[in-house]
């Protein structure tokens, strides 16, 4: 059973109002942030930084995703209910339940063998069930493909033309492009074939790894 005190839910509520006043406007990505209790991501020794809006290391030089992070890509891909979305970097799994919260059908890929093991057992003990995969995620998960939105949730240098082949016609992307260090965010609309990109605000992701990512 996970425990979710009156306490807890109080700190999460308190999270999403920052949230919103640091910009997010979607309230179906707040009410998602809302129902999922990122506290059982953290050792019981952090759970109270659960509810800050800052990165925390998960170990294997990973990290869980500050929530204003992952708020923005959310509200970025411009999720449906019934969308098929590809996650590139499943991590904890916490931007995943995000996903699943709004109704989207979830497919995650994870370059570190020990993440993804970690998390295949841990979410369906929350009740949540994405489609797991274990591989290098710059080259997506072709054999489910096209996907409706994909998102990229760790540092690339370039964006992989995998993953916007595995685009669906009207379907978006969201990744973080630059260096390993600093990134900026980048939205792409497949329309008709033809891409086109937007570039929005800085971030700073641990590195995509794979053919079309940085070498360990």
């Amino acid at each position: 059973m996970i425990e979710d005190s009156y306490k807890l839910r109080g700190l999460r509520q308190k999270l999403v109002k920052k949230l919103a006043e640091k910009g997010i406007k979607n309230e179906a990505v707040l009410d998602a942030i809302n129902r999922v209790p990122r506290h059982v991501f953290f050792e019981n020794a952090l759970i109270d930084h659960a509810y800050q809006d800052k990165a925390f290391p998960i170990g294997e030089g990973q990290t869980i995703s500050q929530p204003f992070t992952v708020a923005f890509q959310t509200e970025q891909l411009e999720i449906k209910s019934g969308d098929k979305v590809l996650e590139i970097g499943t991590g904890s799994g916490y931007q995943a339940c995000v996903l699943l919260e709004m109704g989207a059908k979830v497919y995650t890929i994870e370059y570190n063998r020990v993440l993804f093991e970690r998390t295949r057992e841990f979410l369906p003990q929350l009740g949540y069930k994405p489609y797991f995969f274990h591989g290098d995620g710059s080259q997506g998960v072709p054999a489910k493909a096209p996907y409706n939105k994909i998102i990229v949730t760790a540092g690339a240098p370039v964006v992989p033309s995998a993953l916007t082949d595995q685009l669906a016609d009207n379907g978006i992307l969201i990744i973080p492009v630059g260096g390993r260090d600093k990134q900026t965010m980048v939205k792409i609309r497949k329309r008709n074939g033809t891409l086109v990109k937007e570039e929005l605000s800085t971030f700073a992701f641990v590195p995509l790894l794979g053919a079309d990512g940085w070498r360990k």
